[in-house]
């Protein structure tokens, strides 16, 4: 699962642009991952350039349903 760090977040919205699936939502100065749109691909963490979007292990891999990497 990608999480983003909302406290350290400049809202600048590079992990929005390469997003393939359009999974990140930016209003202002508030940012969402849209978990059942994000297939995990991992480009929103190449593009953030202060590095505040990590991927989370927790809960991916655990079951048919849940989207794997």
């Amino acid at each position: 699962m990608i999480e983003i760090l909302p406290d350290k977040c400049d809202f600048c919205g590079c992990c929005v642009g390469v997003c393939p699936e359009d999974a990140i939502e930016l209003k202002e100065a508030e940012i969402n991952i849209i978990e059942e749109l994000c297939t995990n691909c991992s480009k929103c963490i190449w593009a953030c350039p202060i590095e505040v979007i990590k991927f989370n292990r927790n809960g991916v891999g655990k079951g048919n349903d849940e989207k794997r990497i």
